[in-house]
């Protein structure tokens, strides 16, 4: 495979040439137009609606009565109703949809079959809608990261392969045959998550192992989801908009692709923690692969450093830079503090406590929906040839989400490093630990509070943009129509 030196203009030299010639950039932005507006704005919409429940599921731990006699609202509900709202619900189709622009845009060609695109989007959106409710109503299935039903999550598995296949036919059609690094993330993306949920849904629904082999699928999919899928889409996008928004070369092909490989190779077997009652292997395997991850971490971190010349400042020159920087910081400290909690002497205090909920915060929020953030406000605006109603609201969705992150996950890490010191001594009460651990999680609410301020934004900024666009276009439509309507001549 051979990288372009520039993310949006490819050039071809020798026997690498375009397979046809490049379709203009309004064409592509018009064939993507449809799909991808029903992806992120339905992400918008499902990342507002999991706010509420993370924020109700937040209060709940230093507040027990409320919305206590409630059934669909209990903790063990609402908790991952709100986690799916925001994997599957904002997550999965955000990436999807700025991975179909990317792929249209780097190969110069259409989005093939936009339509089906779309319906598959919508597939997707009513499968996550009956999963939601399937978890309200108590049809969890109990895997983490693995809840919605099964009738509501294969819905989902429909749409997703509707979209990946035409996604995977526009990768095939390419004008420009010359590959850059973002397309063999991508590529490899659209692949990954049917092989790993397929995997799953057999041997956790359909044909059920038995025993602890269930936690070890359960963990080999969370971990593939979360850490591989999350990290192929997001590394993709960084490496086309890191280049593009700095006017810079990507600094190295090389450490792009020993990235890629550490990725596809260690990323899917960590997860399993140490005190797991399986073969002693095992668990050491899996911190041996988060380990070997910092490889593709540093790799990242030098290959950032190396396009920006060593000038972090000029990640805030542009909105969109704003939030893939903050998601690079993310990925890199997540990336150091899970290799870190591999060891036995952190992981003997840290784990059972919520400093694992804080560093998965870190990678699929921190990481992952900031530079999503960061896409969309990109993407969108060049789909519809106009900019964003508010400018203000987009750096303050931006300010409101940093701040809510880390008041979410300094305090939930500081509070379960608290809670894992105060369980190593059999003399304090477990319900002292408990009690101990109040302020950290008020904090975090405060947090979720921000975060979900921050969505709110978003969503108004997003469906005032797309509103604004079909308005303007029904309008010309009317106009057009009307048009030829005249009235009759009066003579005199």
């Amino acid at each position: 495979m051979s990288v372009i030196s520039s993310p949006s203009q490819p050039s071809a030299t020798g026997s690498q040439v375009a397979a046809g010639s490049p379709v203009a950039a309004a064409d592509i932005n018009a064939s993507c137009r449809l799909p991808l507006v029903v992806l992120f704005l339905g992400a918008a919409v499902w990342l507002v609606i999991g706010s509420v429940f993370a924020l109700i599921a937040s209060i709940k731990f230093h507040a027990p009565g409320f919305l206590a006699d409630c059934a669909w609202l209990t903790y063990g509900r609402v908790r991952p109703a709100g986690f799916n709202c925001m994997l599957y619900g904002f997550c999965m189709p955000a990436g999807l949809g700025v991975a179909l622009w990317l792929l249209a845009r780097l190969g110069r060609t259409r989005l093939a079959l936009p339509g089906l695109v779309t319906v598959g989007a919508v597939c997707w959106n009513l499968g996550v809608a009956a999963g939601l409710l399937g978890i309200l109503t108590g049809g969890s299935t109990g895997f983490e990261n693995l809840e919605m039903p099964p009738y509501a999550a294969r819905l989902a598995f429909l749409g997703y392969l509707m979209i990946a296949v035409w996604g995977a036919l526009t990768f095939h059609q390419r004008r420009e045959r010359q590959l850059f690094v973002s397309q063999w993330f991508l590529f490899a993306a659209l692949f990954w998550f049917p092989w790993v949920y397929s995997t799953a849904d057999l041997l956790l629904l359909t044909f059920r192992v038995r025993g602890m082999a269930q936690a070890v699928i359960a963990w080999w999919y969370s971990d593939n989801l979360l850490v591989v899928w999350l990290g192929l889409v997001g590394l993709a996008t960084v490496f086309y908009f890191l280049p593009k928004l700095t006017g810079r070369d990507l600094h190295s092909r090389y450490l792009a692709l020993l990235t890629f490989w550490m990725l596809i190779l260690f990323g899917s077997w960590g997860g399993i923690p140490g005190s797991a009652p399986l073969p002693a292997w095992m668990p050491v395997l899996s911190a041996v692969a988060t380990g070997l991850g910092v490889i593709g971490t540093v790799a990242v971190a030098l290959n950032v450093h190396g396009t920006l010349g060593g000038q972090c400042s000029k990640l805030m020159a542009h909105p969109s830079l704003r939030f893939i920087g903050f998601g690079l910081v993310a990925f890199v400290v997540g990336g150091l503090v899970s290799a870190t909690s591999t060891l036995p002497e952190v992981s003997h205090v840290t784990q059972f406590t919520w400093f694992t909920v804080a560093k998965g915060l870190l990678n699929y929020y921190g990481f992952f929906a900031m530079v999503m953030f960061g896409a969309v406000y990109y993407i969108v605006p060049q789909l519809l040839g106009l900019e964003f109603p508010s400018a203000k609201l987009v750096r303050a969705h931006f300010w409101t989400a940093a701040a809510g992150i880390l008041l979410v996950v300094v305090p939930l890490a500081a509070g379960g490093i608290v809670q894992g010191l105060k369980l190593q001594h059999p003399d304090v009460a477990f319900t002292d630990i408990a009690q101990g651990t109040l302020p950290f999680l008020r904090a975090s609410t405060m947090g979720d509070l921000l975060i979900a301020l921050g969505h709110l934004m978003y969503l108004g900024n997003l469906a005032g943009l797309v509103i604004r666009f079909y308005r303007a276009r029904a309008v010309s439509a009317w106009v057009a129509a009307t048009a030829e309507i005249k009235p009759a001549e009066v003579r005199p």
